[in-house]
């Protein structure tokens, strides 16, 4: 009985091989207007902003998981609100979200916002390309 616990945990406690994740040039991100109830689909490159509304969306870093694992997207974005002062100036803009989002889990990491949501759908990464065997 140990010697069969012993060799299952030895076979479970091997470090298993893991591709290294795809970083990517360009986030997918997904705005919702909830006062218009509209959706609009955006390409944001990496280090570019996004003005949707009152929000400026900073993307940051996106990566993807490679296709021999199971798949997921995440992106680290930056969103501030630009208010009013109440004399009709804009005052500095509010950080409003700063962090991780998840395309196949767009709840565990959101924008609370009560006019907007933005979610990520996907990243776009460089094409790699494949040997010519045929010479």
């Amino acid at each position: 009985m140990r010697v069969a616990l012993a060799i299952s945990l030895t076979l479970m406690s091997g470090v298993a091989a893991q591709a290294a994740n795809i970083k990517g040039t360009a986030v997918v991100l997904r705005a919702l207007d909830k006062v218009t109830a509209t959706t609009e689909d955006f390409t944001v490159e990496i280090g570019d902003s996004l003005r949707y509304g009152s929000l400026t969306v900073d993307a940051v870093h996106c990566e993807k998981r490679p296709p021999e694992e199971l798949p997921e997207t995440f992106a680290f974005l930056k969103i501030h609100e630009a208010k009013l002062d109440g004399k009709g100036d804009q005052s500095e803009p509010e950080t409003v979200f700063s962090g991780w989002m998840f395309a196949t889990r767009p709840a565990l990491s959101a924008l609370d916002h009560g006019v907007y949501d933005v979610w990520v759908i996907g990243c776009k990464t460089p094409e790699i390309k494949l040997p010519d065997f045929d010479q």
